[in-house]
């Protein structure tokens, strides 16, 4: 499938400079590209490679001198990487799904399958499931009882959805994502030694052994509107009330969310990142890679969690935390600082101990 530039600026509201009519059948870096390729040359020092491929198209930033590159037409878009968003959806060529209902998948007679829903090999969809129009879901996906999805969504390869799990429109879960798990949950006859430790902050002693009790889930998990969840990703049910993921949110690869946890909108949830149990984040909120929030935290909107960092305490609105424990950001790298200088300040130290003994 070839594009022509003009097509491609028309969709992303671009500006196409040259030849709008030039035909590209792919996208490629600068160095990599070829003559039927649309260079992504979004900043200058990319655009530095040019001159090693063979592009006679590229998209450039806005203000870019695209004749000095000897090209032939170019989209200038005033923000590249927004532009991308758009320039990747329409060249995706998706998975190779053949439309309809696979033979051997097993879908439950109660089950109500939406109009134009795709639905892969060895899938398995249990009793009074609803699925949307238009979703579509991969092979060896399955799907509990009473689950309910909704229109436009994109189920890969080897999904799990649990019994009576609430997903809306146009949620994206990539292969092998578990969606409404039982929490982590667990409980002894008498106090433990652990909640003795968290009450005290003290060690406890020797402490009587017990085997720990199972409180099942009864909760459910909600993904609202255009939440996208990554590969090996895994969201628990809730105890009593639902875990709920909000509008817009973005769940990278190997994320535990844990039950009863809710999200804001649009918060980005990097990868390896955890939310024990019972976490509630703002909206905009951002948890860099193996970020972990300890259970019953609140975090206020707009929150910016560097990577690595370890929230043990509320957060409120605004901050960007780092380090553990996790304090703000700019208080840790001074810390930091004074850390690496130790090693001088000690033989400073020790060097007018000598002085003064010596009588200097």
């Amino acid at each position: 499938m070839t594009h022509r530039l003009s097509e491609i600026a028309e969709a992303l509201g671009a500006e196409v400079l040259g030849a709008s009519d030039f035909q590209i059948t792919s996208v490629a870096e600068p160095a990599d590209a070829g003559p039927d390729q649309l260079a992504l040359a979004m900043k200058p020092e990319y655009a530095e490679a040019l001159g090693q491929g063979r592009a006679r198209a590229a998209i450039l930033w806005e203000g870019a001198d695209w004749q000095a590159f000897g090209l032939e037409a170019a989209i200038i878009a005033p923000r590249p990487r927004f532009a991308m968003a758009g320039l990747t959806q329409m060249l995706d060529p998706g998975q190779g799904w053949g439309p309809g209902i696979h033979a051997s998948a097993i879908i439950d007679p109660s089950a109500d399958i939406g109009e134009g829903v795709d639905i892969g090999p060895l899938t398995v969809i249990g009793a009074g499931v609803k699925i949307g129009t238009g979703t579509k879901v991969g092979a060896q996906c399955f799907i509990g009882s009473d689950a309910q999805i909704g229109g436009g969504c994109l189920l890969r390869e080897g999904v799990k959805i649990s019994a009576r799990v609430s997903i809306a429109n146009r949620v994206i879960l990539h292969p092998g994502v578990v969606i409404g798990g039982d929490g982590f949950s667990f409980v002894t006859p008498e106090v433990s030694a652990v909640e003795k430790a968290r009450e005290t902050l003290k060690d406890t002693g020797e402490a009587k052994a017990q085997s720990y009790v199972r409180i099942h889930s009864l909760g459910s998990v909600q993904l609202h509107d255009d939440v996208e969840v990554g590969s090996n990703s895994t969201i628990d049910r809730g105890t009593i009330r639902d875990t709920i993921i909000g509008q817009g949110t973005k769940v990278d690869n190997l994320v535990q969310i844990g039950h009863n946890s809710v999200t804001g909108r649009d918060c980005l949830i990097c990868g390896m990142a955890g939310l024990a149990g019972s976490v509630t984040l703002g909206n905009n909120v951002v948890l860099g890679g193996r970020a972990a929030v300890a259970d019953n935290t609140f975090i206020g909107d707009n929150v910016v969690a560097a990577g690595g960092s370890k929230i043990v305490s509320n957060v409120p609105a605004g901050r960007v935390m780092m380090g553990y424990p996790a304090i703000k950001m700019d208080q840790h790298i001074e810390l930091y600082k004074n850390q690496r200088r130790l090693g001088r300040l000690f033989k400073d130290v020790a060097e007018l101990k000598k002085r003064v003994l010596k009588g200097e």
